[in-house]
């Protein structure tokens, strides 16, 4: 199997990417989701905790690679696109299943990141510049930019929406080479 992982901060253009790669027809899935499937089922005692909260709670009690884990259960065929890997616990994670893994980061600075999670305006959207601040700080905690730094391919994502997805499909083409 060969897979195709995403790795970008809130904001980066992680599910326009899964837009744009959607053409190729390669099956994907969100870790996003996994967390969020686990997080409505999660034990009363963690009530209190936002979903970003839940997943860190899991990292710690489970294994940094948790999320990754429960993500390879739901994969199938010879390539597979994972959107949001947020660590190289993770990425070791699939390197287990396969050697034939590619990280792919997206780049967007911070107040482009933050202009668009505030348009977007989703439930997780930050209530302020601080809040931004520390759910990035969380995610570069669970290792996010390590990842970004050692990834195959990078995209900077600041430009025009149709220039990210000719990358994208630029991108595609090349890894599938």
């Amino acid at each position: 199997m060969r897979m195709i992982i995403t790795a970008g901060m809130p904001g980066s253009g992680k599910e326009e990417f899964l837009n744009a790669a959607s053409g190729t027809g390669i099956p994907f899935l969100r870790m996003g989701d996994i967390v969020r499937e686990y997080y409505s089922k999660r034990d009363p005692k963690d009530s209190e905790l936002s979903v970003g909260g839940f997943a860190n709670i899991e990292r710690e009690r489970f294994g940094f690679d948790i999320w990754a884990k429960r993500a390879t259960e739901k994969m199938y065929g010879d390539i597979f696109i994972i959107d949001g890997c947020r660590s190289m616990d993770e990425v070791r994670s699939y390197l287990g299943i396969t050697p034939d893994v590619h990280v792919v980061a997206i780049f967007t600075s911070p107040n482009i990141r933050y202009e668009r999670l505030v348009k977007r305006g989703r439930d997780d959207a930050p209530k302020d510049i601080d809040e931004f601040r520390k759910r990035d700080e969380r995610e570069i905690s669970w290792g996010l930019a390590e990842t970004m730094v050692l990834a195959d391919k990078m995209i900077i994502n600041e430009s025009s929406l149709d220039d990210f997805k000719k990358n994208v499909v630029r991108t595609m083409e090349e890894l599938n080479r």
